[in-house]
């Protein structure tokens, strides 16, 4: 993914944690009796978290993805671990993505901050992962179509980069989830995006971490009788 490293990026205000709602308080019309998986992620935050611009397009629903696609969003490796900031880079990134790339709305499903908040990315996300679905992404150039996209907050280029441990940690939980929700085998489903296209991401340091990611998210599965 794109660094925002030089780019002025818009800001449509403060993070208004008083009236920030938890991912899944409200759901879509169309699916009426939607009820969350029982092993979410414990820091799962909706758009409505940060502040989110409605997509300039309708998004698109597709059936289940077979890949997990873990990329870095090329962000500071910052120590602030707080919603605040997980909400600031959610919203950095969909500008970048909507006024820079020309996209409808965040390129990726959900994007992993330092403190380990699992943010929604594009829009219905959430939703679509209940009910074993996918929204159509734009995340990884020729197969956007059987994929879904987890950006991870940092730059892990060089492989000595530490991973903090609570966003590795929510990693796992996350891909667990996903696994749990399309029934998924993480050994063969989670990959890094330079396994499909030319690109560095997810970086050496978290690339090289993936076999770990997925030995955890299976262990995890079984631990929770997945």
């Amino acid at each position: 993914m794109k660094s925002t490293q030089g780019i002025a990026l818009s800001r449509r205000g403060l993070f208004q944690a008083g009236t920030a709602v938890a991912a899944g308080a409200a759901l879509s019309a169309a699916w009426p009796d939607a009820a969350a998986a029982s092993d979410e992620p414990t820091l799962l935050y909706g758009r409505a978290v940060w502040n989110a611009r409605p997509p300039s397009s309708p998004v698109s629903i597709i059936s289940a993805p077979d890949t997990i696609v873990i990329h870095h969003a090329v962000w500071p490796n910052t120590m602030d671990f707080s919603l605040d900031r997980a909400a600031q880079v959610s919203r950095e990134i969909q500008d970048l993505h909507m006024d820079q790339n020309g996209w409808r709305d965040s390129g990726q499903q959900l994007t992993v901050g330092r403190g380990g908040h699992v943010m929604e990315g594009r829009h219905r996300s959430f939703e679509a992962i209940r009910y074993g679905q996918n929204v159509h992404g734009a995340h990884v150039g020729g197969h956007n179509h059987h994929t879904i996209g987890i950006e991870s907050e940092g730059t892990y280029t060089d492989a000595d980069t530490i991973i903090p441990s609570g966003q590795f940690g929510s990693l796992v939980q996350t891909c667990s989830w996903l696994c749990q929700q399309y029934g998924l085998n993480p050994y063969h489903a989670i990959a890094g995006h330079r396994d499909f296209n030319n690109t560095i991401c997810p970086g050496d340091a978290l690339y090289q971490r993936l076999p770990e990611l997925r030995q955890r998210t299976a262990q995890h599965m079984e631990q929770h009788g997945r």
